[in-house]
């Protein structure tokens, strides 16, 4: 005889057994599952998505405000960026080899299969700012260290074994003030007034930048491009 309860009967008379409901996530696939809910309660709590191999295609630091990155998602299948982030450095870190800002991708966003994201700054070329997913302002000047990350961010800058994240690519790093820019294939400052392209034979992100830059044109990971060189953007050859 209670209205509050599933059960609830107008026209009784005398008071029976009621059920109330039991509210709760209802979907098994979820961490919080509970089986003996009765109401959804839109509080699933789900794992996230296994980490796919994404990494960065190329990065452009131009004239003026012409600046962007690009990342590449190498699988067949469309990749939801909620679980990535790209994490970096103004300057000199304020802690050796911690980031000092988080930034999530906007929510929803997707890599299609064999195709590519780009961030641009908002004030780029036309040119940029056709092939650009999303914007941001605090693009690199050349010394500012950027990691593409993996996980969630926790909270306050920390290393990634603190922090629970995976760093999954660079371009720079955090671990001081590389003057200018970094050296990339031997050219000097290379992450300032160039365009840097990966070469096709990269199928993965490099956790080290070191390794990643190289000494040579040989050992690099990268084509040297010269300042303003969009030609590739937008697309990434593979093997």
């Amino acid at each position: 005889m209670d209205s509050l309860a599933l059960n609830y009967d107008s026209t009784a008379v005398l008071p029976d057994s009621c059920i109330y409901p039991i509210y709760g996530c209802m979907d098994s696939t979820a961490y919080n599952y509970n089986p003996s809910a009765t109401i959804d309660d839109s509080s699933c709590v789900y794992p996230p998505a296994t980490m796919v191999n994404l990494f960065f295609s190329e990065a452009a630091e131009g004239s003026s405000n012409n600046k962007y990155f690009e990342i590449y998602n190498p699988t067949n299948n469309p990749v939801n960026l909620d679980d990535y982030a790209f994490a970096r450095v103004s300057n000199a870190p304020s802690t050796i080899g911690v980031y000092e800002y988080w930034v999530d991708f906007t929510s929803g966003a997707v890599i299609l299969p064999n195709d590519v994201y780009i961030v641009a700054h908002p004030s780029s070329d036309a040119t940029i700012l056709a092939e650009a997913d999303e914007t941001y302002y605090s693009m690199s000047n050349g010394d500012d260290g950027f990691a593409l990350v993996y996980g969630s961010n926790p909270g306050s800058p920390v290393g990634p074994t603190v922090g629970g994240y995976v760093i999954m690519d660079w371009i720079g790093d955090w671990d001081g003030d590389p003057g200018s820019g970094w050296a990339v294939a031997g050219v000097s400052a290379a992450t300032k007034d160039h365009t840097l392209v990966r070469k096709c034979s990269v199928s993965q992100g490099n956790a080290s930048w070191l390794s990643s830059a190289g000494t040579n044109t040989n050992d690099s990971e990268w084509e040297v491009l010269p300042q303003n060189d969009w030609t590739d953007i937008g697309q990434h050859a593979t093997p």
